[in-house]
């Protein structure tokens, strides 16, 4: 996967992304995904999200987008270093949003889950190293290994004249889903007042069976 979210989580009740080091009696010891690598400890009574288990909501009702594809797909427009921030204005948050994922459900998934993702993939990307997916990697490395070609030989009069081409598409398989971005509970930010309807469906971050 081009980045490595399996120890990369979202803890409640604590602002940033932290990686899980090792489990502890009382909870996991995790270190913070920045510049001071700072180590703590999250209790059992805080709620551990692990990134790769967080999918966004598409206009398929039945269809969601895996946040590891989604980072993918920032990196593909964007490199390592998107210059959009979570402060920028919201049409500016928008526009990054639909040019990703063009049929992202707006009713639900709020601006809080937008601004979440572009702050994420920032801690992400600064700290974790992009991996070039295996498949490409194969591409690459059969295509340096293939001989030269040949300069075309002379044919006898009447002979027939046909060149093949061969071109391996790249992989692009959807990984399985098993979450959704939490409207809030994740971070320090203030409550969303989008989700303040009671009849908005309720995000939760779904397990994989």
């Amino acid at each position: 996967m081009p980045y490595d979210l399996k120890e990369i989580a979202a803890i409640s009740g604590m602002p940033g992304l932290y990686r899980l080091v090792r489990p502890t009696r009382n909870g996991v010891i995790v270190e913070s995904l920045d510049e001071k690598a700072a180590r703590s400890v999250a209790s059992a009574r805080n709620k551990v999200s692990l990134l790769q288990e967080i999918s966004i909501y598409t206009q398929d009702y039945d269809q969601t987008v895996p946040l590891t594809e989604v980072f993918d797909r920032i990196y593909q427009q964007h490199g390592n270093s998107l210059a959009l921030t979570s402060k920028a204005d919201d049409r500016d948050l928008t526009a990054f949003m639909e040019g990703i994922i063009p049929d992202y459900d707006r009713q639900r998934v709020y601006m809080s889950d937008i601004k979440k993702l572009v702050s994420w993939y920032h801690a992400v990307s600064s700290r974790l190293d992009y991996q070039v997916p295996a498949t490409e990697e194969a591409a690459t490395t059969e295509e340096a290994e293939k001989p030269a070609k040949k300069a075309p030989q002379a044919k006898s009069k009447g002979a027939d004249t046909a060149g093949t081409q061969q071109e391996e598409a790249a992989s692009d398989e959807a990984l399985s889903t098993a979450g959704i971005i939490p409207a809030k509970g994740e971070s320090n930010e203030p409550a969303n007042p989008e989700a303040g309807d009671d009849t908005q469906p309720t995000k939760k971050a779904k397990k994989k069976a």
